[in-house]
C-alpha cells in the first residue's frame, strides 16, 4: 500500500529521507515552502492537491503542522479522515519541548530548522522583498530578540548557513540539537493511521482529537 504524503516544502526532504530509511512505501508531494509567508493560502493549496491525489493512492497523509493557518488546515481536513502532524508550526515537529521551553524563557525567539537556515535568503529574505527593501527588516523582525537553530545535522556548512540567516536580522544565534526523531515518530503515527483506515475503514485518530491535542492554534520519491 502506497501512501501519498502532502508535505510542507520545508519538511519534504526530511520526510523522503525518513521514509526511504524506514522502507515505507511513500510518495512525497511537496507544496512550496514560501507559503509560510502567506499561511492563509496553505489550506486551499493543500485541499487542491489532496483532491488531485484522490483515487491515485490507497491512502493520503499531511506533513504539515498548523503552520500559522489558525485552524484552517484542520477545517479543510475535517471529515476526510486524513491525519496531519501535531504542532503549531513545522519546527515544533522537530523539538516541541525545546520550542516550548525556549518560548517560555524568551518569547521573542525566531526558530530555524536546517531547511530554513539553508534557504533563508530565498524562502524568507527575497520572498518578503527584503533584498530590494532592506529598510523593512525591522518592520518584519522587530519583535524578535534571538535566533535558535534547531539543528537536524550540525555540520560546518549548516553552522555557516545559520550564522548568515541570523546575521541578516542582526540577532544573536543559539543552537539546540533536535535531530529528526520527533518528526520520525510523528510520521510513523501518520503512516500507521492511514494503514488502519485503508484496512479497517476507521480513523486511527479522529480530527477532533487531533485538533484538541494541538490546540488548533497554533524532503523514497519526491514528486513535483
Amino acid at each position: 500500500m502506497t501512501t501519498a504524503v502532502v508535505a510542507c516544502g520545508a519538511l519534504a526532504l526530511h520526510v523522503s529521507a525518513i521514509a526511504e530509511r524506514r522502507g515505507w512505501s511513500v510518495d512525497v508531494h511537496p507544496l512550496p515552502p514560501e507559503l509560510h509567508n502567506r499561511p492563509e493560502r496553505i489550506a486551499p493549496a493543500m485541499a487542491e492537491l489532496i483532491e488531485d491525489l484522490r483515487g491515485r493512492y490507497d491512502a493520503i497523509a499531511v506533513a504539515y503542522a498548523d503552520c500559522g493557518s489558525y485552524g484552517a488546515i484542520d477545517r479543510a481536513l475535517e471529515g476526510t479522515g486524513i491525519p496531519r502532524l501535531h504542532g503549531d508550526h513545522c519546527y515544533d515537529v522537530f523539538g516541541r519541548d525545546q520550542v516550548t521551553a525556549a518560548m517560555a524563557e524568551q518569547p521573542g525567539t525566531y526558530f530555524l530548522t536546517d531547511f530554513l537556515a539553508r534557504t533563508f535568503e530565498r524562502t524568507v529574505w527575497r520572498s518578503l522583498g527584503l533584498d530590494r527593501h532592506p529598510e523593512l527588516r525591522d518592520s518584519y523582525f522587530h519583535a524578535y530578540t534571538r535566533v535558535i537553530w534547531l539543528a537536524q545535522r550540525r555540520t560546518a556548512e549548516m553552522q555557516a548557513a545559520a550564522e548568515r540567516a541570523a546575521g541578516l536580522r542582526h540577532l544573536p544565534r543559539e543552537v539546540r540539537e533536535a535531530g529528526e526523531s520527533g518528526l520520525e515518530r510523528q510520521l510513523e503515527q501518520l503512516i500507521d493511521a492511514r494503514h488502519d483506515r485503508a484496512t479497517t475503514g476507521r480513523d486511527a485518530q479522529p480530527a477532533g482529537e487531533r485538533a484538541e491535542a494541538t490546540g488548533r492554534h497554533s524532503e523514497l520519491r519526491t514528486q513535483a
